[in-house]
């Protein structure tokens, strides 16, 4: 479809982009407002800052209708600092038109969440986690649902939302549903996703005038030398990888890396010359059963190694060669499917990074190294949805018995030792469940299971059948 100007918009858009002093659209909201007002299925490429949040918010004040005191769109965010930034949009582009819209996420009390959806709202914004809670709890219903949106649907998977966003298409009405995705990158873990939400889903990249699927993104960090071992911890806790394969230039640098992770809880190993050909076997054979979370290797013990639908390429140490950097970022991004390319370039590199972005002519992109506060946040919300999780499978009387711990709770809490007891069972659930291989869409998910766009009434009614018997 021809992509749009904010003159050709209708009068009532028109007016919701004034309030927002927009005086033109973005690329994003330009090329994606045709498709989402068509109602199509779409799997839309954006990174945050692009735009992303007017370009399927604007298209709801002309597909909603605010006399229908009813949820009319539901939009799933992998964060609530994201869920947060939408809400305000909403408030500011469709709120004037008429439209309530309410914010709910995990780790803050239910009661003012509650109160604010028992009053009405047209346009639900919240983390899978919470907005499952509240469909349990049958403070909401999606009965009359228009539109799903998830926003940032790659790093919803890396949350380890999965489960809970199959859990939530439960609740969703036996028919057609006007569903979108938005995702920075299209590993193949959102494709089968998108696919799950959507029949026919379609793909609308910015980078050229054709609706396909992207290639590998190339992102850079730049950090001291000494410091990359604590920053490729940081950015595994941030990014939370699939899979990813780690390159390093020599084998004494390959085994210290996967100590580090080994140390750190994480499942990894190594593939190096050293290595006896059984110790080999036993490694190349998780490999090819896609049983190996991260794999550090150097260049030559790389060479005929093929892991299905791996995710990331980090390279802990640019090559030696410009060559060699193409070689190993094109181990991602295969049949298809985007990935992601990280270098971590220490302050001696740099002349080596700026070779290969001239030689290639790569748009490489620099990021800020994620801090320590941006590490406990991340975590801190995973966390928490992962608690919230598992409260909600307790039955009842496992709900009673835990009642008997609740004065001990109360207890730990009030003192710095105790702290240190909830803490350390904490991080030992959080070792536990987020280093193991995070949870994502198969193809026997897509086979067995019938997507929510395009479905029928039969369909719909077996899922309620199911629903009430569990």
């Amino acid at each position: 479809m021809a992509d749009v100007s904010l003159d050709q918009l209708s009068e009532p858009l028109r007016a919701a982009a004034a309030r927002a002093g927009w005086t033109t659209l973005m690329p994003v909201q330009a090329r994606a407002i045709p498709y989402l007002l068509a109602g199509r299925g779409m799997m839309i490429q954006a990174r945050t800052g692009s735009g992303k949040t007017g370009a399927y918010l604007l298209p709801m004040v002309e597909r909603l209708d605010p006399a229908r005191d009813q949820c009319q769109a539901l939009i799933l965010t992998p964060t609530r600092e994201l869920a947060r930034q939408v809400t305000q949009e909403a408030e500011l582009l469709c709120g004037p038109a008429g439209f309530r819209t309410v914010v709910v996420y995990g780790g803050v009390r239910y009661g003012p969440q509650i109160d604010a959806l028992r009053k009405g709202a047209h346009i639900v914004v919240g983390t899978p986690g919470r907005v499952l809670d509240h469909l349990l709890k049958h403070t909401f219903t999606l009965e009359h649902l228009e539109m799903l949106v998830f926003d940032e649907a790659d790093r919803m998977l890396s949350m380890g939302f999965y489960p809970d966003m199959k859990e939530v298409q439960r609740y969703l009405p036996p028919r057609s549903i006007h569903t979108c995705m938005f995702s920075a990158t299209f590993p193949a873990s959102v494709q089968r996703t998108a696919r799950r939400f959507i029949r026919e889903p379609e793909f609308l990249t910015l980078s050229s005038d054709h609706v396909h699927v992207t290639d590998t993104e190339h992102i850079y960090y730049t950090l001291p030398d000494m410091e990359k071992d604590r920053g490729l911890v940081r950015l595994i806790e941030v990014e939370n990888p699939a899979s990813a394969l780690i390159f390093c230039n020599t084998r004494m640098r390959v085994h210290y890396v996967t100590v580090v992770l080994q140390r750190f809880g994480y499942d990894a190993d190594e593939i190096s010359s050293d290595l006896s050909q059984k110790d080999r076997e036993r490694v190349l054979k998780r490999v090819r059963e896609g049983k190996l979370r991260f794999l550090v290797a150097t260049d030559v013990a790389a060479r005929g190694i093929d892991i299905p639908e791996l995710s990331h390429v980090i390279l802990y140490e640019l090559p030696e060669d410009v060559e060699s950097y193409i070689h190993r970022a094109g181990r991602t991004g295969r049949a298809g499917a985007a990935g992601v390319a990280i270098s971590l370039v220490g302050l001696t590199e740099r002349l080596m990074l700026k070779r290969i972005i001239q030689h290639y002519s790569i748009d490489m992109e620099e990021r800020d190294m994620p801090t320590d506060e941006d590490v406990a946040d991340v975590v801190a919300e995973r966390l928490t949805a992962l608690l919230e999780a598992r409260l909600r499978a307790r039955d009842k009387l496992q709900t009673e018995r835990s009642q008997r711990f609740i004065p001990l709770a109360r207890s730990l809490a009030e003192d710095d030792d105790g702290l240190e007891v909830i803490t350390m069972l904490l991080d030992d659930y959080y070792q536990q469940m987020l280093h193991a291989p995070v949870l994502q869409p198969t193809e026997e998910t897509e086979s067995t299971e019938t997507p929510v766009s395009g479905s029928g009434e039969k369909s719909g009614s077996k899922r309620r059948r199911s629903r009430r018997r569990r």
